[in-house]
């Protein structure tokens, strides 16, 4: 991948979100309490800009990554056999498991007691950020995307369930009935894909507001609404005749411009104090997240369940590296695990370092020789 290349993925995928990041992280640090005021202000009843772009404009970004997964499970993409998406499954719980395991022995090492409820900090991964830099690293066409999109998503699955298990909100517990609800939008969306419609409206307007409105209910992130829609939508080989691309290609510019807000209303983070908790959470997702998923992804490949096409074990190594973004999910979950000002604060604080994996992504893939594997696979697409 030439450097012009590289300067076109960052500015397509990565600048409105970066720049939202940033002007969160100024804004906060500045005057917290105008932050604070943008983002709750209560637009009208209890709805506010934060609930507007995480649990509402978060549900079409969703629905573009569900895109990206679906088409890569479908016959020609790269998670096509099933045997192939099996993988990426496995990786998730190194993906889950290691970070986990790390953070114990550091807060053993080097933390108190006082730390240890802190553990599902560094489990999350940054979806959103994940992706974006996947794309910048490895190109949108390389099976190494779709392989951590699917990884993440399900690392978020997993994160829902951790926190709705064990930091649950004694206000809004858990009602798992409700999820009847998202059952029905998918049987609606199914019973308009068998009826042969080929606008993606019905589906979303019906089967995804039921999705949402049970998904909601049961107090889980209603951001996932579209992904158990999505994969109903028809798909042609015919780009003009795909029902599934053409939602894509018809809410992208809405998307890009809606990342923006997504930076904006959950990167503002005062700058607290800093102690160990900051290190231990920063390490464990950062080498947690590395080597919890390329020793499962590697000891899956002695198994018998390969690497998409075109995916190596340095893609492998490098989507680990990628998946220690923990970021605005980390910051959430730091946000419920503490109830200590303090520790909370220099828990965020290590959750915002994560960042940093934007810089060492870069250099890894230049130590790896990555550029070469990226720029084949695009010439082969």
């Amino acid at each position: 991948m030439n450097n012009n290349s590289m300067i076109m993925k960052i500015r397509e995928y990565s600048v409105p979100l970066i720049s939202g990041v940033l002007v969160a992280l100024l804004w906060a640090n500045l005057d917290y309490h105008s932050y604070h005021e943008l983002v709750h202000h209560k637009l009208f009843g209890n709805i506010d800009l934060h609930f507007l772009v995480n649990d509402v404009f978060m549900v079409f970004f969703f629905g573009l990554a569900a895109v990206e997964i679906t088409t890569s499970v479908l016959p020609g993409g790269s998670l096509n056999p099933v045997k192939k998406a099996i993988t990426p499954l496995w990786a998730t719980l190194g993906g889950v498991i290691g970070p986990i395991a790390v953070f114990f022995i550091l807060n053993a090492l080097i933390g108190s007691p006082e730390f240890s409820r802190g553990w599902g900090i560094p489990a999350a991964t940054d979806i959103a950020l994940a992706w974006l830099l996947a794309r910048m690293i490895f190109g949108a066409g390389h099976p190494a995307v779709s392989f951590l999109l699917l990884l993440a998503i399900v690392d978020d699955a997993i994160g829902l369930g951790i926190i709705a298990v064990f930091y649950p909100d004694p206000y809004n517990p858990v009602q798992p009935i409700w999820l009847l609800v998202t059952l029905a939008g998918m049987g609606l969306a199914y019973g308009l894909r068998r009826y042969k419609v080929k606008s993606y409206w019905p589906y979303i307007l019906g089967g995804g507001l039921l999705s949402w409105i049970g998904l909601f209910n049961t107090h889980l992130h209603p951001a996932l609404a579209l992904v158990f829609i999505i994969p109903f939508l028809p798909h042609s080989p015919h780009p003009s005749h795909s029902t599934l691309l053409n939602f894509e290609h018809g809410w992208k510019a809405f998307i890009d411009f809606g990342l923006f807000a997504f930076g904006l209303c959950n990167a503002g983070v005062a700058f607290s104090s800093i102690s160990n908790v900051t290190w231990i959470i920063l390490l464990a997702l950062i080498i947690g997240k590395t080597f919890g998923i390329y020793i499962m992804g590697y000891i899956a490949q002695l198994i018998g369940f390969p690497l998409p096409d075109g995916m190596n074990n340095k893609d492998l190594a490098m989507a680990g590296v990628i998946a220690g973004l923990g970021l605005t999910v980390a910051l959430f979950v730091a946000g419920v695990a503490y109830t200590d000002p303090e520790i909370q604060g220099a828990a965020k604080m290590g959750a915002l370092f994560s960042a940093v994996v934007f810089v060492l992504a870069p250099i890894l893939n230049k130590v790896l020789g990555m550029e070469k594997t990226a720029k084949k696979q695009q010439s082969q697409g």
